[in-house]
């Protein structure tokens, strides 16, 4: 696991409809759920926020403070402004220190000295990558920022990468299934001629109908409470 990360919190009174407040000052509001107690309101600066969980994502604690209290938390949900793309909310998990937790943790190829691509994509061969996390329990100490395999073992045609290969730390239980996969070898013409199979069968099964979309502003948006 990389450096400590902190993240500057306010504690907030402003709920309901009128959060949108909290937003027009520059902040994000949030909350900290603990463990079945009290959830604990907060505000966070957004250009702060936006770094923390920069470096953080999901995976990795974020020490948070609140009136003296402070909180081991992990950044459980964040909503966004669906056409500003912005933050608009944030929902942190206080962890304990002493605890395994739950995370996603992302999953990298890893490749020799001095090389940028396998064996097989340096032979013009196709690597498709089957899966971006996994899932994991650790304590939040050993919690890693990213897990990798070993790329140079991707050679010919049907030669794959499953969860089983991964290079796990001391410390870290994969709780993805073991023989779910990774990366896998495809000759470029045969993976053309799949995606094709596919678009077409799709295109076959579409409604020749058409259904009506919903209109603007029938889907309700959530209020935070």
């Amino acid at each position: 696991m990389s450096d400590q990360i902190t993240l500057a919190v306010q504690p907030r009174d402003t709920l309901g409809k009128t959060v949108k407040n909290v937003r027009a000052e520059g902040f994000i509001p949030a909350v900290i759920h603990d463990h079945g107690k009290a959830s604990t309101h907060i505000q966070t600066n957004y250009q702060e926020f936006a770094k923390a969980f920069h470096a953080a994502g999901r995976h990795h604690p974020i020490e948070l403070s609140v009136d003296g209290h402070k909180f081991t938390a992990l950044v459980r949900d964040v909503t966004r402004d669906p056409k500003l793309n912005t933050y608009t909310h944030i929902v942190f998990n206080a962890v304990s220190a002493d605890q395994q937790v739950d995370a996603e943790i992302p999953v990298k190829p890893q490749y020799a000295d001095g090389n940028d691509a396998s064996p097989a994509e340096r032979i013009g061969l196709i690597v498709l990558s089957q899966l971006d996390e996994v899932e994991v329990k650790a304590l939040p100490k050993d919690l890693p920022d990213e897990l990798f395999y070993d790329a140079e073992k991707l050679v010919a045609v049907g030669d794959h990468i499953t969860v089983a290969d991964l290079i796990v730390p001391a410390g870290v239980v994969i709780v993805t299934e073991a023989s779910h996969a990774v990366a896998s070898v495809f000759e470029p013409g045969a993976l053309a001629a799949a995606n094709e199979a596919t678009a077409g069968e799709a295109e076959s099964e579409a409604p020749t109908t058409d259904v009506d979309a919903p209109a603007e502003g029938e889907a309700q948006a959530t209020e935070e409470k």
